[in-house]
């Protein structure tokens, strides 16, 4: 079986893992945005959920802002 190898397949991949890896960040922040708002409701102490979300989300939001800024750079590079 041979597999396509054109420069549209590998760049429909690419775009496919980075709208992933954006989507997994995404879902990442709003389940821990959840627990903060859940412990709240719950009159629960929120410290377990602040303590997460304070290295959770800026780790992150540098990993998909270096994510991007490679990808792009890529991107810009090829052409």
């Amino acid at each position: 079986m041979k597999f396509p190898t054109g420069d549209k397949t590998v760049s429909i991949i690419q775009y496919v893992i980075y709208l992933l890896f954006c989507l997994f960040v995404a879902g990442i922040i709003g389940w821990i945005a959840h627990l903060i708002l859940l412990s709240r409701e719950l009159q629960d102490v929120p410290s377990a959920s602040i303590g997460i979300s304070i290295v959770a989300i800026p780790l992150f939001s540098t990993l998909i802002a270096i994510f991007s800024y490679v990808f792009w750079g890529m991107k810009r590079g090829k052409q």
